[in-house]
């Protein structure tokens, strides 16, 4: 069992810049690959990044790619979304979640422990 809270979350100008956190609960923590999902209003969830049990490996919606960095520290357990050159479109709210597959993946169903999500909003 994990348990995710994020934090970070807030009100930004657009062109400004967040540090999401998602501290997880447990001694496993590295045994999990863990990722970042976005669901606006109105819309489907949709997948941002992720990033390997070891952090070595990272994966990237096209839409984030060079905006936005995923990082993990496990002594801490905890994962990061830096957000960096927002714009309005980013305005969701953003959830981690873990997966204890081997390999990154997409695709929501792969990943078993959610948290409860922080909103972010960005002005134009």
């Amino acid at each position: 069992q994990v348990q995710l809270v994020e934090s970070g979350g807030g009100l930004v100008q657009a062109g400004g810049s967040l540090r999401l956190s998602c501290a997880a609960s447990g001694r496993t923590f590295s045994s999990y690959a863990m990722g970042w999902f976005r669901q606006a209003p109105g819309k489907e969830r949709e997948f941002v990044a992720a990033i390997s049990r070891s952090g070595r490996s990272t994966d990237y919606a096209d839409s984030v790619k060079g905006r936005f960095t995923i990082s993990r520290d496990n002594a801490k357990n905890t994962v990061y979304l830096q957000m960096n050159s927002l714009k309005p479109e980013d305005t969701a709210v953003y959830s981690c979640a873990a997966d204890p597959g081997i390999t990154l993946t997409r695709a929501s169903r792969s990943y078993d422990y959610w948290g409860q999500g922080t909103q972010v909003t960005v002005s134009s």
